[in-house]
């Protein structure tokens, strides 16, 4: 079978499905992937600029099965650009980890070449590894939770945050809740960080203690939505900005304004709506560095 160049890379294999279907759409394959990131590479590169990366491959499609990747490895595609991530826990091997990063168009296209379907980034860049640029409190959702409790949550969380001095914005995972995310300026540790992130969900759930919890273990959660700050910690992940999820679709993770909080479910938009949607409106995290605050 023949390839197709995407932004310069030869994508093998352009027609495997790498994401079935979801009801009443189409298969996605390679090449839809990698003309998906070509179409947003603008918007999304900023988003996306000097942050470690963790890959969802699966590169014989998601009913295949795939895995979870770090480390950049031997056989990545050529001219993938990394950025080395120092081991605080020593196992044997490398001292360091070689993550994938994204610094130009053509890094998204290898990254679909690779069989990637989703990233995760930390929340700091290179250069600034040790000081977090965002606060994330992930809004899990419990089995059967109504999705206007949810919205009302997230709601709760962003006059938390904004209780904290801090500005709220708030994105779609692709799956069944909401991130809301504070931009920082660097000048706090992860450990500082991640404890605020504890004292803002930790409040919320104090007020719902029957709907909330921050309660790591699910079988403590008896049911509850759960508040998750874990992602604040040294070397944890969330998910990328317009990403898609390893979901059938390509369901995606969304930046929204909070005005559509109402009218936008978690898994609302996919890889075939985006760029639509940024056709005709602008991105919501577009100026989200310009509100970059301190946590004291």
């Amino acid at each position: 079978m023949s390839g197709e160049t995407v932004e310069g890379v030869e994508v093998t294999h352009p027609d495997k499905v790498l994401l079935p279907a979801r009801e009443g759409g189409d298969d996605l394959t390679k090449a839809d992937l990698a003309h998906y990131w070509a179409t947003i590479a603008t918007t999304v590169l900023p988003h996306l600029a000097g942050r470690p990366l963790t890959l969802q491959r699966f590169p014989d499609g998601l009913d295949a099965g795939g895995f979870v990747q770090q480390d950049a490895g031997k056989r990545a595609p050529k001219g993938l650009h990394t950025v080395d991530t120092p081991r605080r826990e020593h196992k044997g091997g490398d001292d360091v980890v070689h993550h994938p990063q994204v610094a130009e168009a053509a890094d998204l296209v290898r990254l679909v070449q690779f069989g990637t379907v989703a990233l995760h980034g930390w929340n700091a860049v290179a250069g600034s590894l040790e000081h977090p640029d965002r606060l994330i409190v992930d809004i899990d959702p419990a089995d059967g939770a109504d999705l206007a409790g949810i919205r009302d949550v997230a709601r709760a969380v962003r006059a938390a945050v904004e209780g904290r001095g801090l500005v709220a914005f708030l994105q779609s995972t692709g799956s069944r809740g909401y991130h809301v995310v504070a931009p920082l300026d660097g000048s706090a540790g992860h450990d500082v960080v991640k404890e605020a992130a504890v004292e803002i969900a930790d409040a919320v759930a104090a007020d719902h203690p029957d709907e909330l919890t921050t309660e790591v273990r699910k079988d403590a959660r008896r049911g509850r939505t759960f508040l998750d700050v874990g992602r604040n910690a040294y070397g944890q992940t969330a998910v990328m900005p317009y990403s898609p999820r390893a979901r059938p679709g390509g369901p995606t993770a969304t930046p929204l304004d909070w005005d559509e909080l109402s009218r936008v479910t978690p898994d609302q938009h996919d890889v075939r709506s985006i760029p639509r949607r940024l056709a005709r409106k602008a991105d919501p995290w577009a100026g989200l560095r310009d509100h970059a605050r301190s946590l004291s």
